[in-house]
């Protein structure tokens, strides 16, 4: 639906630059994509981690040789290298899968520093490969 929208966009600049349609609809539609745009990107995500328990919680993340733990004031969760499938490197997350479709993000801001950035990496990487 996004990419649908963004080409209705991008038609109707292209047909308001050759004067095919007037400047008051183009200004209209350009204000409501731009409330959607902010509703579905901004809005509809706060609102739902603002109601979330999961989200208000504090997690303490590990990554032990034993495994990755996962702790939170109610308890703690390890998981064993072999849970997981692959892990992928982005500039800003490592991902840890256990499957295609689930997956752990831990963000690289979470580091104290690089040094422990490259630590991480090298367990990653001799625990699950990629």
């Amino acid at each position: 639906m996004v990419i649908m929208i963004n080409v209705f966009a991008i038609l109707s600049a292209i047909l308001f630059a050759l004067k095919k349609i007037q400047a008051l609809p183009f200004l209209i539609f350009s204000v409501l994509w731009f409330i959607l745009w902010i509703s579905v990107r901004r809005l509809l995500p706060l609102s739902i981690y603002k109601r979330s328990a999961t989200f208000q919680d504090t997690f303490t993340l590990s990554l032990e040789d034993r495994g990755l733990l996962l702790q939170t004031k109610k308890g703690q969760q390890l998981w064993a290298w072999e849970d997981f499938s692959a892990f992928k490197e982005t500039i800003y997350f490592f991902h840890v899968y256990f499957s295609p479709r689930s997956f752990f993000m831990i963000p690289k801001d979470s580091f104290k520093d690089i040094t422990e950035i490259q630590a991480a990496r090298k367990l990653l990487k001799e625990h699950i490969g990629k």
